[in-house]
């Protein structure tokens, strides 16, 4: 992913992000701005920020990156939530965090909104990416 953002026809948006606490709030941002500029409903729009906010912070707290790359795509029914960082990227199982852990409670949300998640590598076998699709519901113009 390039640095700033970028919007291409097929309905992407791409952005990356330097690797700061300030970063999961500006992915929310964005994203809600963008999934408004393509009409999508506000359950859309607030489950994505969710998602990518989780995903962003993830990055944050287990990967050593200095950026995070972070894709929206809506195609068909889906929006597919994508967030790349270095290391190999979490498990796909997920725990459940004990009724006072301070953390572990993400991927979990992300499962629960989710029609499907996964984990694969980078661009050149580099890093990893964590994607998760949700429904995309649209607002009628």
């Amino acid at each position: 992913m390039r640095a700033g953002s970028t919007v291409h026809p097929d309905q992407r948006l791409r952005f990356l992000l330097p690797a700061a606490d300030t970063s999961p709030a500006e992915a929310r941002r964005r994203t809600r701005g963008q999934l408004m500029a393509w009409a999508a409903t506000q359950e859309t729009r607030e489950n994505a920020a969710l998602v990518i906010s989780e995903l962003v912070t993830n990055a944050l707290r287990h990967t050593e990156s200095a950026t995070i790359g972070c894709e929206l795509r809506a195609g068909g029914p889906l929006l597919r939530v994508a967030v790349a960082g270095a290391g190999q990227g979490p498990d796909r199982r997920v725990r459940q965090a004990d009724r006072d852990d301070e953390g572990g409670r993400g991927l979990p949300l992300v499962c629960a909104l989710a029609r499907m998640w996964g984990v694969r590598r980078g661009l050149a076998g580099e890093g990893h990416v964590v994607w998760a699709d949700l429904p995309l519901g649209r607002t009628e113009r």
